[in-house]
């Protein structure tokens, strides 16, 4: 395609029948694994779009959430440009922002092959890689709650303290935000908390349905609470609950790095599917 009078500017809620076309219509879309759907961060800061005469042809969404992390939300360009086409001016634009914004860490989980290419060609490095794995048809684990500690139903007052052993357990990249568990806890269909005898929360998992089943999006345990088996509860507690529905089909993504995840899973009955997907990071700060 012959580049002629492109524009690129930040997307505004006007601009959201046209980004919709590209997400379903076209070929060539990147979309995180997300509790928002990339429609919904309009009006979010590092939400840019590519345009030749008032045809939008590409967007990119970048939104900070929580401050200091940028996940590529969404990445999407029409078929008459390349992927390099599109993505090198609104990549520009972005990262451009997010500088003078103070910087942040611009992480991608890469699901396909298309878009790993063009972030490498932009610098991108390899962080880690995610892994998948599966509970199906197995026996249904016991690991009972230990003493002191009682697994029950995740309330929505209970989010603030959630938070707080998320980020008590997570590196600052996997962290979410108060609002991010909001929008999660619509959305999911067994969520349940660890909680000690004082009542203070030290655990949580937090399971989503889709048409095989279910898929544990979270789980954390406090460092403190960790290595007494708080972990290995909440997910027999979880699937015991599943089970109970009928035929159970549980998911989970975990790092490659993390051996205490790795480790818990496996001994919960989990095997890894063979699946793997990059995070590729860009680290835009001063230097």
């Amino acid at each position: 395609m012959v580049a002629v009078n492109l524009l690129v500017r930040p997307a505004v809620f006007g601009d959201q029948q046209q980004i919709a076309n590209l997400l379903y219509f076209e070929e060539h879309v990147h979309r995180h694994l997300d509790w928002r759907a990339p429609l919904d961060w309009l009006g979010a800061s590092h939400y840019w779009v590519l345009e030749e005469k008032g045809h939008i042809l590409a967007a990119l969404a970048c939104p900070q959430d929580p401050l200091g992390i940028a996940w590529v939300r969404l990445f999407t360009h029409a078929s008459p440009l390349t992927g390099p086409e599109a993505w090198s001016p609104l990549w520009e634009a972005v990262r451009g922002e997010i500088f003078s914004a103070g910087g942040a860490s611009v992480a991608a989980i890469v699901l396909q092959n298309w878009f790993e290419a063009i972030l490498y060609s932009s610098r991108f490095a390899l962080h880690q890689r995610i892994v998948l794995l599966e509970w199906k048809d197995r026996p249904v684990p016991v690991h009972l709650a230990p003493h002191g500690i009682t697994i029950r139903r995740m309330q929505s007052a209970d989010l603030p303290l959630v938070v707080e052993t998320d980020l008590a357990s997570f590196a600052p990249l996997w962290r979410n935000s108060l609002s991010a568990f909001q929008k999660a806890f619509s959305q999911a269909i067994l969520a349940t908390v660890a909680e000690n005898d004082q009542g203070v929360i030290v655990g949580y998992q937090l399971s989503a349905g889709n048409p095989f089943g279910a898929h544990l999006a979270r789980l954390a345990v406090r460092p403190e609470a960790q290595g007494r088996g708080v972990g290995a509860a909440l997910v027999s507690d979880l699937i015991h609950k599943l089970r109970l529905r009928g035929p159970a089909r549980l998911t989970v993504n975990t790092q490659d790095d993390n051996a205490s995840s790795l480790a818990l899973y496996e001994k919960t009955g989990f095997i890894r599917t063979g699946e793997t997907f990059p995070v590729l990071i860009s680290e835009v700060q001063e230097a």
